[in-house]
């Protein structure tokens, strides 16, 4: 099953006999707050328009539980979220796309925690709302209610502990901008650098101008430059959002990769982690 979808095959499913189940997941991270700007609402973008029949999604309190020592974007509650999934509409049986703004990491995040949690046809609109040519709705749509029931642990999901292991025995990739992997600058964390062992791999590279994903034979390529052939692979980032993005652009290479969800915003938040700095993983 492909992890993508583009916008022409997807107008094609939806004038089908088994339309999947759209979900829009429109979310920017955004330092507007400490500037004194509004911040980003996602929810204000759908209603003005979106694909007919979405159902918005909202990252924060619907795809992440509450901020602490899990990190800035821990797992939500699987409970909570399974239900938030039936009132969309999803369902064990029927296929799933998800789709946002155009960044991808929202919509990453979305198909990373239903694909963790068991459904197995699940994909992300390449390029999202910018790439979809046809009509748009402003209407909030009703959908019947799903029976989709999540069972955790059908990818890929680490931990601190094994993060740290897996940034020595196999492949950690570093999913953020190239300056905050070295330390240069950090405008949200306690402290700047990254995981020892871990490579830098920002997941804006695997990405062409469009926001569409590269060819899966260029993204293979790639990772297996940075050290993905033949060990197992780990990604991280900032708070599990753009770090799911990497993992989706794995998964179009053909290469599995788990997940450290709690980032380097739980790392970071722990005194007792080492920190590297610099462009050496070490």
């Amino acid at each position: 099953m492909n992890a993508i979808i583009s916008a022409s095959e997807l107008a094609d499913e939806l004038a089908g006999d088994r339309p999947p189940v759209l979900l829009d997941v429109r979310w920017q991270l955004s330092l507007a707050k400490a500037a004194g700007a509004a911040p980003y609402d996602g929810r204000a973008e759908y209603e003005a328009g979106h694909l007919p029949g979405a159902v918005f999604v909202d990252l924060d309190a619907e795809l992440a539980g509450p901020p602490g020592a899990g990190g800035r974007h821990p797992l939500p509650d699987v409970t909570a979220f399974g239900a938030v999934m039936r009132r969309a509409g999803v369902s064990a049986g029927r296929p799933v796309v998800v789709y946002d703004g155009g960044q991808g990491w929202a919509a990453a995040r979305a198909w990373w925690l239903l694909r963790w949690t068991g459904h197995r046809d699940v994909r992300v609109l390449d390029g999202g709302l910018a790439a979809w040519t046809g009509a748009l709705s402003s209407e909030v749509p009703a959908p019947a209610e799903g029976d989709f029931v999540p069972e955790p642990g059908a990818v890929g999901l680490l931990d601190a502990d094994g993060a740290a292991a897996l940034a020595r025995s196999g492949l950690l990739l570093d999913a953020r901008a190239g300056e905050r992997y070295r330390g240069e600058v950090e405008p949200i964390d306690r402290v700047g650098g990254h995981i020892p062992g871990a490579v830098s791999a920002p997941t804006t590279e695997n990405v062409g101008p469009d926001g569409r994903f590269l060819p899966p034979e260029v993204l293979a390529d790639r990772f297996k430059s940075l050290g993905a052939s033949g060990n197992e692979v780990g990604v991280y980032c900032g708070s599990g959002v753009s770090g799911a993005h990497e993992v989706l652009a794995l998964a179009v290479a053909g290469i599995p990769a788990a997940l450290y969800a709690g980032s380097w915003s739980q790392w970071s938040s722990d005194e007792s982690r080492p920190v590297a700095t610099g462009p050496d993983p070490q």
